[in-house]
């Protein structure tokens, strides 16, 4: 890889963060775009805070060493356990002109204009759950506890997708379960986000089992959207990024399970690369500078 090239990295702890890919070189498709999975170490949703800002922040500064100067962590836990403070502690010290962001804020930026009854669903796995992000910033966003937020944890769904077990009986017993649960609890919930980025290929499933009343959130669109929208307000960052359109891919599995897995999110050709993850020593990558 040539340090000519300043792509825009996406970073997943697995294979969903491809939903996400796909909208942004939809909408961007003559950027360049190094999309990084941690695929040998996932999943993340059910791992402590620690680990996983432990494990982000090598995958950011790794991608940094690789010429992103922007990168987008297209992984609800990673966004939640780790993007704070990677944005208000190690940016600054790293280099101040780079950015990290996450995919849960433009996602709850869409609630208020949704929701109807200012109740609001939310689907995601046990790690996003538990960090509480998505209430907490949808308070942020409405300015208090004007929008009531219930939440669900789908230990079960990230499995069901990265197994290809969509379509069968158990992802269906699995889905109406979860869903039926949530709804149970407030059957004032009108709109339902799937916090995590493998829930869209769900979504089939999820349309079959959801009141047809209660709109669906599903993250690609919007995120890619709001990066649209970002690379607008800050010109200095769009100068940055090279548009050559290209788009390479790396894991830190195999390459050929990760070509057989990324199958599923995507339909066309990969050229993937194996990569290990290990902390780059900051201050060999500020003096790269």
């Amino acid at each position: 890889m040539t340090q000519d090239i300043h792509p825009i990295g996406i970073f997943d702890s697995g294979y969903g963060g491809l939903t996400i890919l796909k909208e942004i070189v939809n909408k961007l498709p003559d950027y360049d775009f190094y999309y990084l999975g941690d695929n040998a170490r996932t999943p993340y949703g059910t791992r402590s805070y620690d680990i996983v800002y432990q494990y982000t922040r090598e995958a950011v500064i790794k991608l940094f060493d690789m010429g992103c100067h922007l990168v987008i962590l297209a992984c609800n836990t990673a966004s939640a356990k780790a993007l704070r403070t990677l944005q208000q502690n190690d940016i600054p010290r790293i280099d101040p002109n780079r950015r990290v962001l996450g995919v849960i804020r433009p996602s709850v930026e869409k609630i208020p204009e949704l929701t109807r009854t200012r109740h609001v669903g939310i689907l995601a796995t046990t790690g996003t759950v538990l960090s509480d992000s998505y209430p907490m910033e949808i308070r942020k966003i409405s300015g208090g506890n004007d929008i009531i937020t219930h939440q669900e944890a789908c230990p079960m769904w990230v499995p069901i997708v990265e197994n290809n077990e969509i379509d069968t009986p158990g992802a269906a017993y699995f889905i109406r379960k979860d869903i039926t649960r949530l709804i149970d609890k407030d059957p004032l919930i009108d709109t339902l986000v799937l916090a995590c980025t493998h829930y869209p290929l769900l979504l089939k499933q999820i349309i079959k089992i959801v009141p047809g009343h209660i709109r669906i959130i599903s993250q690609g669109k919007i995120v890619a959207a709001s990066l649209v929208d970002y690379l607008k307000r800050h010109p200095e960052m769009d100068a940055v990024c090279t548009k050559n359109g290209t788009l390479n891919f790396f894991t830190t599995e195999s390459i050929r399970t990760f070509e057989e897995k990324a199958e599923f999110f995507l339909n066309h050709g990969l050229r993937v690369h194996h990569i290990h993850l290990t902390e780059t020593p900051i201050h060999n990558l500020i003096c790269s500078r």
